[in-house]
């Protein structure tokens, strides 16, 4: 169990390094274009990630076996 999140967490860093390696114009703009919107939908948008992420996660871990 504990490999599989440090293997988790490891892709993670490496989707999340690929926009700036590879398109680092873009995604400066999305960042900045992100400090505009307002607090309330940054807050639901994370919600959001973290509810997919736990549903994505309980499902794998529950039938990841197949």
């Amino acid at each position: 169990m504990k490999t599989s999140i440090w293997m988790a967490l490891a892709l993670v860093l490496v989707l999340e390094g690929l926009g700036p390696m590879f398109m680092p114009r873009a995604w400066r703009r999305m960042i900045l274009a992100m400090t505009r919107l307002p607090d309330r939908l940054l807050h639901r948008f994370g919600g959001g990630l973290v509810v997919a992420g736990m549903v994505i996660y309980c499902m794998l871990s529950l039938h990841g076996n197949l």
